[in-house]
């Protein structure tokens, strides 16, 4: 389930940057891309033909292929359409946007500067209190979280909570949370299919090095590998703590029409009780 945090969207225009300044250009020698072999690249990871991206786009076919080849540099509202329709993440863009020349449209701030975003992250994770409730970026590292979280968080080894957290991390490492997850070996094949989710969305090379890495991870000893679980309305993520078993379902929560580099990454991750002895026991801590 995925719910949004709308932000006003930004007007785009073909001869400035997102918040309307000059379309300044970059020194030629700085560029280490070439805009149109990074276009061409989107398009086929995507799956889209340049027949089909050109319509979706308003351009024609032998423009997007003079893009493609070199021949031509396509302008700012071009690389803005274009990311459009192929949904490259903001930190591509601004890639792109210095392939061609340009300086990046999208700028980035910290969590702790996005003002009123971080004010809506905030009421997010408090307002989902006592269901754990966190906030991370693109490579899943930690960026905030609530009290209910934090104490789930709060035995696993020491090294695993320096930052930047790796949420996954610390949830399938030996040293973290893996110990106590019942379905281990289920849980952590559906983490595995979201990092590589999010590697075909971002194109991140971290992601391939966390996805491989967390592959590795032992089964914990005497874990049970039982796939069947206490709600068949979606996998929970199942495991014990001195309270008794926790059945956990979880949401994704995004914010809409971001033009902001860290905003467009920030995911909050709630869990919420699966069952009626987790809800009491998320009540109780």
């Amino acid at each position: 389930m995925t719910s949004e945090v709308i932000a006003a969207p930004h007007a785009i225009t073909d001869r400035g940057d997102m918040a309307g300044h000059p379309a300044t250009r970059t020194d030629p020698a700085t560029r280490t891309d070439d805009v149109g072999r990074l276009l061409k690249s989107w398009r086929e990871q995507r799956g889209r033909s340049q027949l089909e991206l050109s319509i979706a786009a308003d351009l024609s076919t032998r423009h997007l292929s003079y893009i493609e080849t070199g021949r031509s540099v396509p302008g700012r509202g071009v690389i803005e359409r274009l990311s459009e329709e192929l949904g490259i993440p903001l930190r591509e863009r601004n890639r792109l946007y210095l392939a061609a020349g340009y300086a990046p449209a999208h700028p980035e701030h910290p969590l702790e500067d996005l003002g009123a975003a971080r004010d809506a992250v905030e009421a997010v994770l408090r307002g989902h209190e006592p269901n754990p409730s966190m906030a991370v970026n693109a490579r899943w590292e930690l960026l905030a979280a609530n009290g209910p979280a934090s104490g789930l968080l709060a035995g696993i080894a020491p090294h695993l909570l320096e930052p930047p957290v790796n949420i996954l991390r610390a949830t399938l490492h030996p040293e973290g949370l893996a110990p106590a997850i019942r379905n281990f070996v289920p849980w952590r094949a559906h983490v595995l299919r979201r990092v590589e989710r999010q590697l075909s969305h971002t194109a991140m090379p971290e992601l391939t090095q966390l996805r491989d890495e967390l592959a590795e991870y032992p089964v914990p000893e005497g874990q049970r590998d039982a796939h069947t679980v206490p709600n068949d309305l979606a996998m929970p993520l199942v495991f014990a703590t001195a309270h008794g078993d926790l059945a956990l379902l979880y949401t994704t929560t995004v914010f809409g029409s971001p033009h902001d580099v860290t905003l467009d990454e920030i995911a909050v991750e709630t869990f919420f009780p699966a069952d009626a002895s987790t809800a009491k026991i998320l009540r109780s801590m």
